[in-house]
């Protein structure tokens, strides 16, 4: 029988979750402070069976499943039209030169004022999140298009719509995807700290009930959820653009 042989990514994950179940079985400190890794498994299947860990990532995911595609579409649009007019990008290259290094978390007490704590604050805040990176990273792949296969294009009879859905849109998409791979990370972490600031449900606001009641183990099946669902979100990008320029790359 052919044994399979276990990958060498899994190798030190291995070790790490050996040395945290043994040194937490040794009981250095209390377990109520630093749960066994099957401690937190367990607590993790509770919270599954008893509908606490669903219904809060449902939450979680829908917030950031719209504020990122909202963000991200916001910025493919406006980066194309950025990256191919020039007026248009020197007029608003400025303003979002300017509004681009403010953390996103310091636009949340403005955004609280303007909207209200409700479902658009971590919406908006993950839109902003997924759009500036996104914006950038689609200016770039356009402006990186060689310039002599666009003259080429247009000597050969090319329109300009022609050139941007053949030649332009397909050589900036590594370059877009790159924008969107950091930022589906990122969306996850913006939702956590807006849910554990301000909303009532999500995986950050059962990050931050599990604090006050010294729930260590649910704190740490929070952020292997996060951990997790941050991980699928890149590599599915990861994958889309691997289908998307596997014919022409």
């Amino acid at each position: 029988m052919r044994i399979r042989k276990i990958p060498d990514g899994l190798i030190p994950i291995i070790i790490f979750i050996m040395i945290w179940e043994i040194t937490a079985r040794i009981q250095i400190v209390p377990d109520y402070i630093f749960p066994p890794f099957s401690g937190v498994i367990r607590e993790g299947w509770n919270l599954s069976v008893n509908g606490v860990l669903p219904e809060n990532l449902a939450s979680s995911f829908s917030r950031v499943l719209v504020g990122f595609l909202l963000g991200s579409m916001a910025g493919i649009m406006m980066g194309i039209v950025m990256g191919c007019k020039d007026i248009i990008n020197r007029s608003f290259h400025p303003v979002f030169s300017l509004l681009y290094p403010i953390p996103i978390l310091g636009w949340a007490p403005l955004m609280m004022i303007w909207v209200g704590i409700n479902e658009m604050l971590p919406v908006l805040l993950i839109f902003m999140c997924s759009f500036f990176p996104v914006l950038y990273n689609t200016i770039t792949g356009i402006k990186s298009v060689d310039s002599n296969v666009i003259k080429a294009a247009k000597t050969l009879g090319a329109s300009d719509r022609k050139i941007l859905t053949t030649i332009i849109l397909p050589l900036a998409v590594p370059n877009i995807f790159t924008g969107l791979r950091l930022e589906a990370g990122m969306a996850w972490r913006v939702v956590i700290a807006a849910e554990m600031v301000a909303i009532p449900t999500g995986i950050g606001a059962l990050l931050i009930r599990s604090e006050s009641l010294l729930r260590v183990d649910t704190i740490i099946v929070c952020l292997l959820v996060l951990c997790v669902m941050s991980l699928i979100f890149e590599q599915s990008f990861g994958y889309i653009e691997k289908r998307m320029t596997e014919q022409w790359r």
